[in-house]
């Protein structure tokens, strides 16, 4: 059984997308362990309501990154729950060095946008300020840069000319909903290598 640990700040849409995914299509995967920053996450409520292991560590000092100590905790949970991939939800902290070499190439995210256009927060608010006609989802190896690790699958989203901020994300989560699971498939049936920054799926 391959086993992911997901991590997660907030709603827990990708998560609940995940488990049903992995439900519909009656896969070998199991989510082995939910951790979240946030204490009022509905990611932990939803993983509850699954059976799935709901743990919150907050992190208090910093608000982008995991402080040293509160890392080797989320390291040492994962481990504990034997997973064979970390993804990252809507997890609102960049990881740093010694969190990514626990884990090499096995640390995967969602960005709401056509990486490497719009790294960051509120990418989709970037997308409209600037002007694009297209934007959209990516699923990425994480490494030490900000949304800048290797791109395994993308989806292109149009922008629409009446488009806000709220309906141009809500059309952007539709696409991550389809894409992240199915890359967490196609890593889990060993299709997925890395040659330097290109991903190769068999």
């Amino acid at each position: 059984m391959f086993t992911i640990g997901i991590l997660a700040s907030g709603k827990g849409t990708n998560l609940q997308a995940i488990i049903d995914y992995i439900k519909e299509e009656n896969l070998p995967i199991r989510v082995g362990v939910v951790i979240s920053d946030n204490e009022d996450a509905f990611a932990l409520e939803r993983a509850r309501k699954e059976g799935i292991k709901a743990i919150c560590i907050p992190c208090e000092k910093y608000k982008t990154i995991l402080g040293k100590e509160v890392e080797k905790k989320y390291v040492s949970i994962l481990k504990e729950n034997k997973v064979d991939l970390v993804c990252l939800a809507g997890f609102m902290r960049v990881l740093k060095t010694t969190f990514i070499k626990s884990f090499p190439n096995r640390i995967i995210n969602i960005h709401p946008s056509l990486l490497p256009a719009f790294p960051g927060l509120e990418a989709w608010k970037q997308a409209l300020e600037y002007g694009v006609k297209f934007t959209g989802c990516t699923v990425h190896f994480v490494n030490e840069g900000i949304d800048a690790g290797p791109i395994i699958l993308q989806a292109v989203v149009p922008v629409l000319p009446d488009d806000t901020p709220e309906t141009l994300h809500k059309r952007i989560q539709e696409k991550e909903h389809i894409i992240y699971p199915l890359a967490i498939k196609l890593i889990s049936e060993g299709r997925v290598s890395i040659v330097g920054r290109k991903v190769y799926i068999k």
